[in-house]
């Protein structure tokens, strides 16, 4: 299938056709023609495969088809015709990035606003005018209690990654925006999960809602190689870091940390050791996010030692290697960290180091992700067996190989 055979126009085709897109992944495929249609729309996919174009495309087209719609600016207020609610200012401004991008030969004005970053900017660009608005909750709840902001005349309505938003605390705010929104709008809801609160929510704010699952559909996972590394503890857990870091057919590495202060403390440790490293977490202000992100996406930072502020909204293509130093404490999170390699069809490796506590959080991954992670080992850095059982899980041993410059790196054994 192409993009030709799911009813685009054709300014929407030639944006695509620029960005080097010709075929649909899955959930393209399923969503486009279906919120075409009008139709509201629940889907879950994996980080990765092409949801947000899954959205944005069907919506950037229902406003260009209106050759007199509502306009976008009045008296210095934004009145969107598109909104998509994100869970972090990373995903947002991705979500913004890809909606321009598409958007461009329809003449249409994608703006975005989200926490952590000064008001003025952000309220120039909505008087400016704004057909599509990305917001995370808390922000534009404030736009909209300063009177910058007007729903009214709102037409669709995406709320993406709907179950972190709620982990998250933007129930109240999500409710709240979505009773500002008109009845008869479009809504679409991503989420990895359907249950409970999620649940409760879909069935509020959608009417006879396609639900779409392309999991459940059949389709291929994600072309990343999964492993696990077993320590002892959490020195043990510094010197596989190491070995894996050393490794020069790697590309980039994104380590995840469980707390702030440990992903700054490895940051700075990794930069004493000569590494191009650099911490990214939620305490930092905006700006310095923002730096940090741009010099991953340049190629000026090799590893971001990163919090889970980290695992939804990065897109950067050189990152072939994700490390979960600690195992989330979720573990459907696990999934988002990993999706942080192998975009877009590229190869990837997500490596997790595992020590005896972590083996029920391991469990419970394998339970979600419907399979076994491979255990691995590097010779002279195995673990004791007594804290692992490693004989039933069978890992494979990494053979050495040759690096550039002489350098040692280490090939997996099948």
């Amino acid at each position: 299938m192409r993009f030709e055979d799911l009813n685009l126009v054709t300014p929407l085709l030639q944006a695509l056709a620029e960005c080097g897109y010709t075929e649909p992944t899955p959930i393209q495929a399923q969503t486009i023609p279906v919120l075409l249609g009008g139709r509201d729309v629940i889907a879950s996919a994996q980080t990765g495969t092409g949801k947000t174009a899954a959205f944005i495309l069907p919506a950037l087209q229902r406003l260009a088809a209106q050759g007199s719609r509502p306009p976008s600016k009045r008296r210095g207020v934004g009145v969107p015709g598109v909104l998509v609610l994100a869970p972090t200012r990373e995903l947002a401004q991705q979500v913004a990035t890809q909606s321009a991008r598409y958007g461009q030969n329809v003449r249409l004005r994608t703006v975005c606003v989200f926490g952590g970053a000064p008001y003025p900017p952000q309220n120039r660009e909505i008087e400016r005018g704004v057909d599509v608005l990305v917001a995370t909750p808390g922000r534009l709840m404030d736009h909209i209690e300063r009177g910058r902001v007007d729903l009214s005349k709102l037409q669709v309505l995406v709320l993406d990654e709907a179950d972190r938003m709620l982990d998250m605390g933007f129930s109240e705010d999500v409710d709240r925006i979505c009773a500002l929104a008109p009845a008869a709008r479009q809504t679409v809801l991503f989420s990895a999960t359907f249950d409970g609160a999620i649940g409760r929510l879909a069935s509020r704010l959608t009417r006879e809602a396609v639900r779409i699952d392309v999991r459940a559909a059949g389709t291929s996972p994600i072309a990343i190689e999964q492993r696990v590394h077993f320590a002892d503890d959490r020195s043990h857990k510094y010197r596989l870091l190491d070995r894996l870091l050393a490794d020069v057919g790697q590309g980039q590495s994104i380590v995840f940390m469980a707390t702030k202060r440990d992903a700054e403390a490895l940051a700075i440790k990794l930069q004493d050791e000569g590494h191009t490293a650099a911490a990214l977490h939620g305490d930092m202000h905006q700006h310095e996010r923002d730096r940090t992100l741009t010099r991953l996406r340049r190629g000026g930072v090799r590893t971001l030692v990163a919090t889970d502020v980290a695992a939804r909204g990065i897109d950067v293509p050189g990152v072939s290697q994700v490390i979960n130093f600690d195992l989330p404490r979720q573990a459907e999170n696990y999934v988002h960290r990993i999706g942080r390699t192998g975009r877009a069809g590229a190869a990837g490796i997500a490596v997790s180091l595992a020590n005896p506590m972590e083996r029920g959080m391991l469990r419970l991954i394998e339970r979600y992700t419907g399979a076994a992670i491979p255990a691995h080992v590097i010779p002279g850095l195995e673990p004791r067996a007594r804290n692992h059982d490693a004989a039933s899980r069978r890992p494979h041993r990494g053979g050495m190989m040759a690096g550039k410059g002489g350098k040692e790196r280490w090939r997996t054994g099948r």
